[in-house]
């Protein structure tokens, strides 16, 4: 197997392996939860083969996925960079988000307690909160830094300007944003930001959600309590469309001696030492494919040939009320009345 290695995730300080493992679907969006003693066993196995950097977030179930990490991680804290995420609430099937300092605070403490470990590695705030300027949610997440609850500070789906006015309250050291062969409206502004300041980049659903590495297998096989079933790159009028991308990524593949997966993977990797994918996976057998993709080697002829063809996706990343970058800037701080 390949080795993971090691690198630097931003300027701050913290050093994680160089592929992550995403563990949300083990327990939440993808069908029902995988069986915990399998979970831990494959949590186990990726610490054991080098994959250390494992994220989570507290929505993830919701809270099922900490708990599993929690159980998972006893005997093994010391082993591992553990990141969570704050912000995103699911209640009665509605959706809100929050990012005032008394929820900032109250989640931080309730993750710790699940997670069962004294500090959070790498704390992120999930979704932005339109409501609460971003100086104030990260004012408070940097008082959590200096209490030792938590050691770096990250973002998730957040735009260039919060991510600016962010790291000028407190260095954030990584953002997570979706990042593949079929995700690429980051390159754009978020990801020159994050590079100008000095900011990790975590890719998540590098395998496009599990499209890229499917076989073609993945629609027809999708439960019907699967998140992605409302995604508009998985409606019938885009799969077919998507399906032809599939295949032609599947040829040059089976021309490289690799999977299509480790191909779309490997295509991350090469996107620069800044980078760290976090692909999730809930059998064992494909996380030791996923490792297989740090082997792989891409051209500059080769990777010009995978972008031209993810230019062809059809479908948006999310369903229209689903929150992202493009539609999360916060209010000047001078609007801000403590609560």
């Amino acid at each position: 197997m390949a080795s993971v290695g090691r690198m630097k995730l931003g300027s701050q300080g913290l050093e994680v392996s160089a592929q992550g493992l995403g563990c949300m679907g083990m327990s939440a969006f993808y069908g029902s939860p995988k069986p915990e003693e399998d979970m831990i066993a494959l949590i186990h196995h990726a610490i054991n083969s080098g994959i250390t950097f494992l994220d989570t977030s507290d929505v993830y179930g919701p809270h099922t996925n900490e708990i599993l990490l929690g159980k998972a991680l006893k005997g093994k804290r010391e082993e591992v960079e553990l990141a969570t995420k704050f912000g995103n609430i699911i209640s009665e099937g509605k959706w809100e988000i929050r990012g005032d300092p008394a929820y900032v605070r109250a989640a931080c403490e309730d993750s710790l307690k699940r997670l069962q470990v004294d500090c959070i590695d790498l704390y992120y705030q999930h979704r932005v909160d339109i409501r609460v300027p971003i100086e104030v949610t990260i004012g408070e997440m940097k008082k959590l830094v200096e209490e030792g609850k938590i050691k770096y500070i990250g973002l998730s789906e957040a735009s260039a300007s919060t991510i600016r006015r962010a790291h000028a309250v407190h260095p954030i050291t990584a953002v997570q944003l979706e990042w593949s062969l079929w995700s690429r409206d980051a390159e754009e502004d978020i990801i020159p930001t994050c590079r100008e300041l000095g900011i990790g980049i975590v890719a998540y659903s590098p395998l496009g959600r599990g499209f890229l590495s499917s076989r073609l297998k993945l629609i027809e096989s999708l439960p019907t309590n699967d998140s992605r079933k409302n995604h508009p790159r998985f409606q019938p009028e885009n799969v077919e469309h998507n399906k032809r991308i599939f295949e032609q990524v599947n040829e040059i593949a089976t021309r490289k001696g690799c999977t299509p997966g480790q191909l779309a993977l490997a295509w991350v990797h090469h996107q620069g030492s800044d980078v760290c994918p976090i692909p999730g996976t809930t059998k064992i057998e494909n996380l030791n494919q996923n490792i297989g993709a740090l082997s792989v080697k891409l051209t500059h002829e080769e990777m010009a040939e995978l972008e031209s063809l993810a230019l062809g996706v059809k479908g948006e990343r999310y369903p229209s009320t689903v929150n992202t970058w493009k539609n999360l800037d916060t209010p000047h701080p001078s609007t801000w009345i403590a609560q």
